[in-house]
């Protein structure tokens, strides 16, 4: 008998030290957020659980005023490295060795924009946050000088887009050394350029993304900051079990706060979003401005929530009415905004006028309870309005009030020609609608 050879070995490829860093399809099928994405979003947890800190510190110590225009600077800082990371990657992720070394210093660019989070609310210090800006700053315009030097197609609005961040940042840099009463000035005029370079680069030709991958990003950063939730509610379980006997209201405020974190992450996740970006591309913007204030109210429910079950656990002094005011405020203004950025879904919408606004008058109404009802009666309250409106939502889904596809409300010049070959979506066995794009639009 002749002996058998033994079966070839399945070996992987190389990955490739370098490759041209053209822009991927926007039609690829089943993208999804690369292993890489997920590793620099643990940096931006470090950063968002800094700044949750400082503002439940500001609310505990009753200052909370005071500190909103602190904290929303210094989250506009983090959104906004977050934005450029992840709608560079959607268009021009390589994966290949240049691409990960770059995306480290970005990386590294986070943690210290992360650790100077403290001195910027307590004394309104930006240099640490701006000098972590300029690192990421260099990696990422290093990446466009790349799809700059690489896609012919997109050279012109690369460089616009490399140019532009580059002078952006030295205004960064140039501002430490303005006199402090021009801070606030400076920071509102820079930012705003900062939102301009994407709109004066797309001038030259609309970046590559992909609107499904936007989409799920956008789904996993609201789950980062929800997050912040869950970390209160376990910390009011560890108050009620380092007590002598169970805390009924500790127990209460912990399980009230999971009920919001829940409610609130499947309300976020109703909405066809990755349709939406597909079917109108155009929104693109106005949609990914717009989460600065939607992923802002999750940020400070987190810190609401944790002076709720400090409050709860003794350890605190503030009226319940801000105490209350503090989770009420950012669960009704969250609602408000996920219908607003969502509208134009039209009858796609879940969350219609006619459910929200009611819902979140409850729940901007919530702590005048307060005094009668106590911290964790006030958040068991909001967190019943929060369930109510999920379940009215679900009722009017089976009575037919949301439409079951998106078409209707699409131009008609954008609607659905051919479904044949649509991209599957993972794991429900449904076909991504296909929009042909419109004519003379750049990939």
């Amino acid at each position: 008998m002749l002996p058998v050879p033994p079966a070839p070995r399945m070996t992987a490829a190389p990955r490739p030290l370098l490759v041209r860093m053209r822009p991927r399809s926007v039609d690829e099928q089943h993208r999804a957020s690369s292993p890489l994405e997920l590793l620099v979003d643990l940096t931006f947890v470090v950063a968002i659980a800094q700044i949750v800190q400082q503002l439940a510190h500001a609310i505990e110590e009753g200052h909370a005023g005071e500190t909103i225009l602190p904290f929303g600077m210094v989250f506009f800082a983090i959104w906004w490295a977050w934005m450029n990371f992840t709608w560079f990657a959607s268009g021009y992720d390589t994966d290949d060795v240049p691409y990960r070394l770059l995306t480290l210093a970005q990386m590294a660019g986070v943690l210290v924009l992360a650790a100077g989070v403290p001195s910027a609310f307590e004394s309104g210090d930006f240099s640490a946050i701006t000098v972590g800006y300029a690192i990421m700053r260099m990696a990422l315009v290093s990446q466009w000088v790349r799809v700059a030097v690489s896609s012919p197609a997109h050279h012109r609005s690369a460089l616009r887009s490399a140019v532009g961040f580059t002078l952006v940042q030295v205004g960064w840099l140039l501002r430490l050394q303005l006199p402090e009463q021009y801070a606030i000035a400076s920071f509102v005029v820079l930012a705003a350029l900062e939102l301009c370079v994407p709109l004066y680069a797309a001038r030259q030709g609309e970046p590559s993304w992909h609107p499904h991958h936007i989409a799920e990003r956008y789904g996993l950063f609201t789950i980062i900051l929800l997050g912040e939730g869950v970390l209160a509610a376990v910390s009011g379980m560890q108050e009620s079990l380092a007590e002598r006997g169970v805390s009924a209201p500790l127990v209460l405020v912990s399980l009230a706060a999971l009920l919001i974190v829940f409610a609130l992450w499947w309300l976020s996740y109703l909405h066809p979003s990755g349709e939406l970006l597909e079917a109108r591309r155009g929104l693109s913007y106005r949609w990914g401005y717009a989460h600065y204030l939607v992923f802002a109210a999750l940020a400070a429910l987190g810190a609401g929530l944790e002076s709720a079950v400090a409050a709860t656990a003794g350890h605190l002094e503030e009226t319940e009415l801000v105490l209350g005011a503090a989770v009420a405020v950012p669960v009704a203004g969250y609602l408000l905004l996920l219908w607003a950025v969502h509208r134009p879904l039209g009858d796609r919408e879940p969350l219609r006028a006619a459910v929200v606004l009611p819902a979140v008058a409850l729940a901007a109404a919530a702590p005048l309870a307060a005094p009668a009802i106590g911290v964790a009666g006030t958040v068991a309250l909001i967190a019943v309005v929060c369930a109510g409106l999920v379940a009215a939502v679900l009722v009017r889904e089976r009575t037919g009030g949301v439409r079951a596809s998106a078409a209707a409300d699409v131009p008609p010049r954008l609607r659905i020609r051919s479904t044949a070959r649509a991209p599957m979506r993972r794991g429900t066995g449904a076909a991504w609608p296909r929009y042909p794009r419109r004519s003379g639009a750049r990939a």
